[in-house]
């Protein structure tokens, strides 16, 4: 399974990729939105987006937003996490993420909702 996990937090971003790299997926990460975009367009086979909702340039609803509207990418899983009030979150976004978590999290919680996507994404569940 092939994974995209962004979030400023650099702790995050390790303790996610070491997590799913442990099982041999395949992990690329990136610091903010614009760049996950970027990672994105340039390799749009992931199988599962998993963004933290609020950081700097493009936060994760801006992120989720522009991947709904590109049709190369349109179809992958995207799992948010925020350490903000989600009730908000989700009623100022135009479009819903596939799940959205709330922050502190159990990253094996995470990865298990983002395995289940994934495994659904590649026709295997």
């Amino acid at each position: 399974m092939k994974v995209l996990v962004v979030d400023d937090d650099a702790i995050n971003r390790l303790i996610l990729k070491k997590i799913f790299e442990k099982e041999n997926d395949t992990v690329l990460t990136a610091n903010d939105g614009e760049e996950a975009l970027e990672i994105l367009i340039n390799e749009p086979d992931f199988h599962v987006v998993i963004t933290d909702i609020m950081m700097p340039k493009m936060d994760g609803i801006q992120l989720l937003a522009e991947i709904k509207l590109k049709d190369e990418i349109n179809k992958i899983p995207i799992i948010g996490f925020t350490a903000g009030d989600i009730e908000y979150f989700k009623s100022v976004s135009l479009v819903s993420f596939d799940r959205l978590l709330s922050k502190p999290m159990d990253f094996y919680e995470l990865y298990g909702i983002a395995k289940a996507f994934g495994m659904r994404d590649l026709g295997l569940n």
